[in-house]
């Protein structure tokens, strides 16, 4: 049997401001109906008592008139017009009692007392004055408790309020650190030493921390990179006078792939230390990839829907491109395929598809778990290039089989004729977490 699918509250239900309003509202009620029924029951009890008293004071004065023969007013006396049956009942059953009733269309106490041959005798006192006492007071009651859940809402709205601003503003910039922002701090004013001003406090020191070392890290990539190149070029001058053959070919080819190695991780140091920027001019964008294509010597094909002019930079869509397509040659199978529709490009292959990794964590250096070759490099070179050009760089396992590489540029921007090229700076690049790909 499958189980009924729970029902989704409202949206605004899940905030915290509203349960804290709802809360306080069912708190207010629930605490000014206690204390409204407390003194509505204390203030009626007190005023039934003192009518109560009255009449039974007055049928006392009417019981001996009647004893001594005197003559009583009009309502009182034996079985006066009026007089509730159940308080006459009580009263020939031989006992006395009291009971709120009417006398002349007015409500009225009753007292009444056993008499002979089966009567009552009985008084009234004008009940009136106390039934308002009490009606005013159930009016005091509603507003004051009102004026008081309005003003704790006020009030209690404000505070929660202030809290949530604070949770929204260091989740904010958890997402900023998260997108790459790693100057981002939340740098709490509040004078308070409360969960919140925690909290914020512990993320700014795990942004600071972690902003050294990524620093770190990026300045020993760049340093060793660096460092490598001089004794890289005597290497590879020290290859070319080594007598042709099979070792000096492959020592030409291991200085080769070292150099390209370093290349890679100085590019990988320049794009996360976001010193890159994109010169950006406007270009035929199946042109393009039909020119990286032939530059890849690989047997790709291409697909084209429809090409549009983009506003991109050529020599940084190249290198994504190219990376693209020789990581689908590498880690993937034929055919790939380069299918240019509109500003997308989206590159495939009939391979085994991404490694999980890759499509929730992204391309890490140095990680090929899935790849029987490579260091990881090229698909971090092409993610970081994709952020410099503003671009969309979206990673798929195909439900057929197979991997889908996406990239989608940006809406080109209005430039005037004749005007220079623009440069665009490159957004936030994240420290080592990347978007996926392979």
């Amino acid at each position: 049997m499958t189980p009924r699918p729970r029902p989704r509250l409202p949206a605004w239900t899940s905030t915290l401001t509203w349960k804290a309003a709802v809360f306080i509202t069912l708190m207010c009620c629930g605490l000014a109906a206690l204390l409204g029924g407390l003194v509505h029951g204390a203030m009626t009890h007190q005023t039934v008592t003192t009518a109560r008293e009255k009449a039974l004071g007055k049928l006392e004065r009417v019981i001996k008139e009647y004893e001594t023969g005197g003559r009583t007013a009009r309502g009182e006396g034996i079985d006066p017009v009026g007089l509730p049956a159940d308080l006459r009942a009580l009263a020939v059953s031989g006992k006395r009692g009291t009971a709120v009733g009417e006398h002349r269309g007015r409500s009225a106490m009753w007292a009444a007392a056993p008499a002979d041959h089966d009567t009552a005798i009985a008084v009234s006192v004008d009940f009136t004055g106390s039934e308002r006492t009490i009606a005013e007071l159930d009016r005091a009651i509603l507003g004051s408790s009102g004026l008081a859940i309005g003003g704790t809402l006020v009030i209690g709205a404000f505070g929660v309020t202030r809290i949530t601003r604070r949770l929204h503003q260091t989740a904010q910039v958890a997402r900023r650190i998260t997108a790459g922002d790693l100057d981002a701090r939340v740098e709490d004013s509040a004078r308070s030493r409360d969960e919140v001003a925690a909290v914020s406090r512990a993320l700014d020191t795990m942004a600071a921390s972690l902003q050294a070392k990524l620093e770190a890290e990026q300045r020993f990539t760049a340093d060793v990179a660096h460092e490598l190149r001089t004794p890289l070029t005597g290497l590879i001058a020290a290859a070319e006078l080594l007598p042709p053959g099979r070792p000096a070919e492959l020592v030409r080819d291991r200085v080769r792939a070292m150099r390209a190695l370093t290349e890679d991780l100085l590019e990988i140091s320049r794009l996360e230390t976001r010193s890159e920027r994109a010169e950006l001019d406007s270009y035929d964008l199946a042109e393009v990839a039909a020119r990286t294509i032939r530059a890849s010597g690989t047997d790709t094909a291409l697909t084209v829907l429809s090409s549009p002019q983009v506003e991109t930079d050529r020599r940084r869509l190249d290198r994504i491109l190219g990376n693209l397509i020789a990581n689908a040659h590498k880690h993937g199978a034929a055919p790939v395929t380069v299918t240019v529709d509109g500003p997308t490009l989206t590159v495939t292959d009939a391979g085994p598809g991404y490694p999980a990794y890759l499509l929730t964590c992204g391309p890490q250096r140095f990680r090929t778990e899935g790849m029987n070759k490579g260091h990881g490099l090229g698909l971090t070179i092409a993610s970081g290039q994709a952020r410099t050009l503003g671009a969309t760089l979206t990673f798929r396992n195909r439900e057929a089989g197979g991997a889908e590489a996406r990239v989608t540029l940006p809406a080109p921007a209005v430039r005037e004729a004749g005007a220079p090229p623009r440069r665009r700076d490159a957004p936030p690049v994240p420290g080592s977490a990347a978007p996926p790909a392979h």
